[in-house]
């Protein structure tokens, strides 16, 4: 995103290339910058996590930070919605204009597209889809919708999008349903000839009016500590690795670092964007693929940096979910606090 001169250019990729590698900060190539996550951070979503990529040790701010939030909404299912039977997710990426300071408004509304089709077309896969997402079976079910907003980028931002979009999923808590039949008096005929037990307009007929539908079908929601049972299949929500790049060549395999700052994105001229699911101890799944720049890639080349690329979200997504457990205890136990605390 930001603009770089040919030495500023020149300078970082050097640095890239030389031996021992060097980057301004001093990790090396494939380290991460510092991750602070924190879920449960917004009261009146399912769902939520904030993250953050870089921040400051003494100073507590900068870096990459990213929210996102989870909210379930009935949804009728019939031919008047969009509504479909096992419910639906819909995901929204927004950015801060504070965060790109430097685009037009133009510019950031092609940019929050451009992340948003990202982020909507791997997360609503059907391969992800959870099951129980469903209330009544052809009549309502639950939208989930998956709103994120990036609040500032140093760089890595998909990366980040994708991790808090993760976070916030394991954290949603679908509420408990529970069935509910009305029925008519027995006897009952519908409004005319039999005996009403509240005011029915005749000219306009209500679609929930129990006295004219012999069976009619609802749901309530059983009073629980927990919020809900978690969103099925919470293992298999996708983390993203972007590899930076250096000028390639078909006749040698190109250098490649994780975790770029934005300015290091601005001096790489090509990136590899991987979408890796795993479930359980199972084969890694690659839920999408993108290439962002202008250089190009053999197919050699290509395939042994998706094999890399696997093993480092391996390995980002042990660490995610060590901490997304660990948030969990702090989370059951709070509730239950508050439970008591309320009864």
């Amino acid at each position: 995103m930001l603009s770089l001169s040919k030495a500023e250019k020149s300078y970082i990729q050097a640095g890239f290339l030389a031996s021992p590698p060097s980057r301004a900060d001093g990790r090396a190539l494939l380290d991460f910058r510092s991750v602070a996550l924190e879920t449960g951070i917004a009261p009146l979503a399912n769902g939520s996590a904030r993250l953050n990529i870089g921040r400051t040790t003494h100073g507590g701010g900068g870096g990459t930070e990213v929210v996102a939030a989870v909210k379930l909404e009935v949804e009728s299912i019939d031919e008047y919605s969009d509504g479909r039977d096992g419910g639906r997710i819909v995901c929204t990426v927004s950015c801060s204009p504070s965060a790109y300071p430097h685009l037009s408004s133009g510019a950031l509304d092609d940019l929050q597209a451009d992340l948003t089709s990202l982020l909507h077309q791997t997360l609503s896969h059907s391969s992800l889809h959870p099951h129980n997402l469903g209330i009544l079976k052809n009549k309502k079910s639950w939208l989930l919708n998956l709103d994120v907003l990036v609040l500032s980028d140093a760089g890595n931002v998909i990366d980040a999008i994708f991790m808090s979009s993760r976070a916030a999923l394991w954290d949603t808590h679908v509420p408990r349903t529970r069935g509910v039949e009305y029925k008519a008096r027995k006897g009952s005929k519908g409004v005319e000839g039999g005996k009403a037990d509240m005011d029915v307009d005749e000219e306009e007929r209500s679609g929930f009016n129990t006295l004219v539908i012999p069976k009619a079908t609802d749901f309530e929601l059983p009073d629980f500590w927990d919020e809900g049972e978690v969103l099925d299949g919470r293992n298999r929500w996708p983390v993203a690795v972007t590899l930076n790049l250096d000028s390639p060549s078909p006749q040698e395999a190109p250098t490649h670092f994780l975790d770029a700052t934005a300015q290091e994105e601005a001096a790489s001229p090509l990136k590899l964007l991987l979408v890796v699911s795993f479930e359980d101890a199972g084969p890694a799944v690659v839920q999408g693929m993108r290439m962002l720049g202008p250089g190009e890639l053999t197919s050699s080349q290509l395939k042994e940096l998706v094999k890399v690329g696997e093993t480092y979200a391996r390995n980002l997504f042990i660490a995610l979910n060590a901490k997304l457990k660990a948030e969990d205890i702090r989370r059951n136990q709070t509730a239950r606090e508050r439970f008591e605390l309320h009864r």
